[in-house]
């Protein structure tokens, strides 16, 4: 094609997840949801990233942004990720993925899916994915393209749960916690090993009720208010569920056999020192104390697992649980494949339609106003007294040529997936029709867009 063309802007994922990076390193990016406006802001304000958004779990890091340009966007996100966490960049590139456009769609659609989850088919990512979207609103990066993207993921995930009931026997990251302590306790000790849960926030509350699902009818609840314990006991009817202030955790552990951790506290509440003086479990519950820790960052620092008589389980150990149930989920995520391939193509259609659609809404506009002045001519020559019903005649007259006229350039416009045409000649008739009418090129709106970013960096 004659002419500049500009590198359409790209839909790109930078992340790290539980398949490519350490427990150690994602805790380090985790992005509260509280601070996720000013990651948006931050990220858009970069030269070359038009669109923000940030998807942050125990087991994912994803930013996904619309870039003017792969190369340079990648490289001034992973920066950013570099400088608001502190790993060198070198490292980051070590861990992370990267993928672009329609490989970057079909992978959130497969993690809203659920199939990118340890445990394939897990609920819980659908309802994170919906986090971003509630986080995104009203925030100035959270474009048209990426809301489009995360909105129409949401589809994908409701779709495949309702269509496959890929989550039927599937276990989130709090039930596979619980699926680990009982693998790991002597079946005997089941019913009688002694539970402690300590936090009572979301995931606390997973872990309570898979708990109780298993036969648990007895367990110490430590949490900073006992108001969120008091609501779930409520829930819990026939359930013992004693509470105890954070002050006693320490002495709470001591009289328990395992321990869940799912507090949202930045430093560890467990380390060596105050484990090592524990006193220890009985033979009965295999002679060892659980730790089985879903918080990220970390609740119980990986010193713990230098104490004699204690194990430490993290999120990236779950993967144990996953074993389990496995085929026939790999089967349902065959046909949660066939799914996204379907919604991937409309994706796709309506994302190319939005190319042409500044040179559409121009060609009506332009075609508008020289109808407009004509009609204005011709009922000036009619004189003043023309009657309604024929100045509407004349009226019709006009849009109607114009609608005709403009119906073949319209077409020829529009690649919605429905007829054969490719972006590409979608693309070459914006650019003949933008040089034939003389409207204003959309390829130079990119043009200044980098050169005024470039600009207000050299301010």
């Amino acid at each position: 094609m004659p002419g500049y063309t500009k590198e359409r802007s790209s839909i790109v994922v930078i992340g790290l997840s539980v398949h490519t990076a350490p427990v150690e390193m994602r805790e380090k990016l985790a992005i509260p949801e509280a601070e996720m406006p000013r990651a948006i802001g931050e990220l858009c304000g970069l030269n070359h990233i038009e669109e923000a958004a940030v998807l942050s779990t125990c087991n994912r890091m994803e930013i996904y942004v619309v870039a003017l340009s792969q190369h340079r966007g990648v490289k001034e996100v992973t920066e950013w990720m570099s400088k608001t966490s502190g790993i060198p960049v070198s490292e980051i590139c070590e861990h992370r993925f990267l993928l672009y456009n329609k490989d970057a769609t079909q992978h959130l659609f497969e993690v809203s899916a659920g199939l990118d989850s340890l445990v394939l088919g897990e609920g819980q990512i659908l309802a994170q994915v919906r986090q971003v979207v509630k986080a995104g609103e009203g925030v100035l990066g959270f474009g048209r393209n990426i809301s489009g993207l995360f909105k129409h993921a949401i589809t994908v995930g409701k779709r495949v749960r309702t269509e496959t009931n890929i989550a039927a026997g599937a276990v989130s990251v709090s039930s596979a916690a619980v699926e680990l302590a009982f693998m790991k306790l002597p079946e005997s000790s089941h019913t009688t090993a002694r539970m402690l849960v300590v936090g009572a926030g979301k995931m606390g509350k997973l872990v309570i009720k898979h708990l109780v699902a298993k036969g648990c009818t007895k367990m110490v609840v430590v949490n900073r208010s006992e108001e969120k314990v008091a609501a779930i006991r409520e829930e819990m009817k026939g359930v013992e569920i004693i509470y105890r202030p954070f002050t006693d955790m320490l002495a709470c552990s001591a009289e328990a056999d395992v321990i869940f951790t799912s507090t949202a506290s930045e430093t560890p509440l467990f380390l060596k020192e105050h484990v090592k003086d524990l006193p220890p479990v009985s033979s009965e519950v295999g002679g060892l104390r659980l730790f089985i820790d879903i918080s990220v960052p970390r609740n119980v620092g990986s010193c713990v697992t230098d104490v004699e008589g204690a194990r430490v389980y993290n999120v990236d150990d779950l993967k144990e649980v996953v074993a389990a149930n496995k085929e026939d989920r790999l089967r349902k995520a065959m046909e949660a494949q066939a799914i996204i391939t379907e919604e991937l193509k409309q994706f796709e259609a309506w994302r190319d339609s939005l190319e042409t659609v500044p040179t559409i809404k121009k060609l009506r506009a332009y075609a508008d106003r020289i109808r407009l002045a004509e009609l204005e001519k011709c009922l000036s020559k009619m004189g003043v007294d023309i009657p309604k019903k024929t100045r509407k005649a004349v009226d019709d007259l006009s849009r109607g040529i114009v609608n005709k006229l403009l119906h073949g350039p319209m077409q020829h416009l529009r690649c919605d997936g429905n007829d054969g045409r490719t972006l590409n000649e979608a693309l070459e008739n914006m650019n003949a029709l933008n040089r034939m009418f003389g409207l204003e090129s959309d390829l130079s709106l990119v043009e200044q867009k980098i050169r005024a970013k470039v600009e207000q960096s050299q301010k």
